[in-house]
């Protein structure tokens, strides 16, 4: 485990105040990344939800912002990363749809979206020498 791991665990656990995908996803790496939680968290309040229009998954977004934070202007690796792993598939809309025709709930599915990106994140950071 991870210390952004488990910062994000505990954020998708709390029920109120509620955290998205993309807030879940930034708030952890905030402080190493000279933001406080609650700046990420008001920077990302429209992210989730892809975008709040079901385009980009909200975690992917977040991801790509924590890379962008920490001086990594290229998505190409974290893309391709989790497109594998899902069918070619970024949208929110798309992401959600196949896992309602697997029969799985939105909250899990959701979690794991985040506890993904994060950990991807975290490895592409790791390899870049930024944490």
């Amino acid at each position: 485990m991870s210390k952004y791991l488990d910062r994000a665990k505990e954020l998708r656990a709390i029920v109120t105040p509620h955290y998205n995908c993309a807030q879940s996803v930034v708030m952890p790496f905030a402080e190493d990344a000279g933001l406080t939680e609650e700046q990420a968290r008001a920077a990302f309040t429209n992210f989730g939800g892809g975008l709040k229009r079901g385009a980009t998954c909200g975690a992917v977004c977040g991801g790509l912002a924590v890379l962008g934070l920490f001086g990594i202007d290229d998505p190409g690796v974290f893309y391709r990363a989790f497109q594998a792993n899902h069918e070619g598939m970024l949208n929110c809309v798309d992401l959600l749809r196949k896992n309602r025709e697997m029969g799985r709930e939105k909250k899990p599915h959701c979690d794991a979206m985040v506890f993904e990106c994060v950990e991807l994140a975290e490895k592409i950071l790791r390899e870049n020498g930024k944490i």
